[in-house]
């Protein structure tokens, strides 16, 4: 330890001793070196920076640096795309504070617009628009809300209505939708989406509203009814779906006897997409009931012109006496004739009209298209591994009564109906043994996220000290041995021997009474001397420091 102290002194007065342009750059080349190691350290503990709000307006941004500012978060702008950035541990803290103020306001424009100083003399045309305006805002942040939507855009057509009923034009809607990278919209969302526009514009039908991704696919399905190709897509889907179902419900009543890796199913479904309409009349003949009845009777009865035509017999009798007809008053010969005893003529009608009330029936029948017509599984299920004799685990087939259950519950399960033709085929046979993957390799340690920040700590450390040790130190060394040679050649003699005085000063050559002992005799290079000046201190420490003391006030009394 006192070595290195000694050596370290020595070093010290040796730069002491160099000339000053060399003094300067020991100076600069200590600066840059610090600097170095200053900005590896910065560089180590400078925190990295994340995004706070991607897609930001610039508007936006700028309100949400303005807070930062305020609440005394550093942030950054970045040189590519202008967005805000802080750091990754002030992420979440910074975004509490920007939500107590309300930033960032929700994406494009609502009612906000209506808050606006519009001024004075501002049209009934510019008021529509701004109002008109602020409903496709606050349409397009609904639909944004959806979880798989990042942004959307709502257009309206919003006609002037008319005074005549027949010239009114209904409004339509154009909904842009911008959707997350991976990720769609069925049918059930597309349709929530339409029905949230239609629901929100007065007199606007769902059938009117047409909804396009950032791809421009036509997300909902064109009004005139379906034809052609996009009849045929449906009707695709329809059957596929359906055809999932018997699947599904095949899977679940079997899968906990056989176990879901041994049992696979398929279902072939036979649908009629044929639109029928039909009007049926039919008519009861058995619940006649009598509604009305009308009878008419007619009788006349008197005399009348009888006999041959032609013959005296219809002349009028003769003009006489009236008298007593021959029979009156004698009961059924009123009504004989005169003189040859024939009956007085006469008629008899009689007319029934009865109206029945019939029991008839008219039936329009249509029929919805998508009917099933037949119906095919086809079930298969594994062997099942059992102990033999020696208990060893083998693969057997299913015995009879099993396959017959499983056959009865994938009929109750699909709806089997033979009248209808359906057809379930259940056997038994052996899979093919599944291979079992191997498992992933592990991400080599390099791969993690500590490692780099790792690597960068010991790749700093390892140029410091390569800096340090073959730079600096060489430097260093090399300016304290040409320092050491300089203080030598000044303090050496020309003949040799040591400078006046410096004996003295060192205590080695004085004779003054109590001074320490000098060196020895041919030992006056500067080594031998500083051994033992060395032994000096360790042998007697209080007369090297009161040796010390002497020289500061002689010093001091010569200054």
């Amino acid at each position: 330890m006192a070595n290195s102290l000694a050596t370290i002194n020595d070093q010290v007065r040796g730069l002491a001793n160099l000339p000053l342009e060399r003094q300067i750059g020991l100076i600069l080349a200590i600066a840059a070196f610090a600097t170095l190691v200053v900005s590896l350290v910065l560089w180590l503990t400078r925190p990295s920076y994340v995004v706070m709000y991607p897609n930001l307006p610039q508007h936006e941004s700028a309100q949400v640096a303005e807070a930062l500012e305020r609440h005394g978060v550093r942030y950054r702008l970045d040189p590519g795309s202008g967005a805000v950035q802080v750091a990754a541990g002030q992420l979440h803290e910074s975004r509490l504070k920007l939500a107590t103020e309300g930033l960032p306001k929700a994406s494009g424009f609502g009612f906000e617009l209506l808050e606006q100083d519009q001024g004075l003399g501002t049209s009934r045309l510019i008021e529509d628009a701004r109002y008109h305006r602020a409903i496709e805002g606050e349409l397009a942040r609904s639909v944004a809300t959806l979880d798989s939507v990042e942004s959307a855009r709502v257009h309206l057509a919003l006609p002037r209505q008319s005074v005549f009923v027949r010239d009114r034009t209904r409004p339509t809607a154009s909904v842009l939708v911008n959707l997350y990278a991976g990720r769609s919209l069925d049918e059930s969302r597309v349709a929530g989406i339409v029905h949230l526009v239609s629901s929100s514009i007065p007199e606007l039908e769902p059938e009117a509203v047409t909804v396009v991704d950032q791809r421009g696919r036509l997300l909902t399905q064109p009004s005139g009814g379906l034809d052609g190709l996009a009849a045929s897509g449906q009707q695709l889907d329809f059957t596929r779906r359906l055809e999932e179902t018997y699947v599904r419900r095949i899977m679940e009543i079997i899968s906990p006897i056989v176990g879901a890796d041994a049992l696979r199913a398929q279902v072939a479904a036979d649908l009629d997409f044929s639109r029928v309409e039909r009007t049926t009349e039919a008519y009861d003949p058995d619940s006649a009931t009598v509604r009305s009845e009308q009878i008419s009777e007619d009788e006349s009865r008197g005399q009348g012109m009888f006999g041959i035509p032609g013959a005296l017999a219809n002349q009028p009798p003769e003009a006489g006496v009236l008298g007593q007809l021959p029979g009156a008053g004698v009961p059924g010969e009123q009504n004989e004739a005169f003189g040859n005893g024939r009956a007085v003529p006469g008629s008899t009608s009689r007319r029934t009209v009865r109206n029945f009330e019939v029991d008839r029936t008219i039936s329009h029948i249509r029929e919805a298209p998508g009917g099933l017509r037949r119906l095919s599984v086809a079930v298969v299920v594994d062997y099942r591994e059992r102990p033999n004799e020696d208990g060893v685990l083998e693969r057997a087939p299913l015995d009879e009564a099993e396959m017959e259950r499983i056959n009865t519950l994938v009929r109750e399960a699909v709806g089997f109906d033979a009248a209808r033709g359906d057809s379930v085929n259940v056997i038994n046979a052996s899979f093919r043994a599944v291979e079992t993957p191997a498992p992933l390799p592990e991400p080599p340690v390099w791969q993690e996220p500590w490692v780099m920040d790792l690597a960068k700590t010991i790749l700093a450390v390892i140029v410091v000290l390569v800096l340090a040790l073959t730079v600096v130190r060489p430097m260093l060394r090399s300016l304290a041995q040409r320092g050491s040679a300089a203080r030598r050649e000044q303090m050496a003699l020309p003949g040799g021997g040591v400078a006046e005085g410096t004996g003295e000063r060192l205590g080695l050559g004085s004779t003054s009474q109590g001074a320490l002992p000098g060196p020895v005799p041919g030992q006056r290079n500067y080594e031998s001397n500083l051994d033992t000046a060395r032994g000096m201190v360790r042998d007697d420490p209080k007369r090297v420091a009161q040796l010390m003391k002497t020289w500061i006030a002689g010093d001091g009394a010569t200054g």
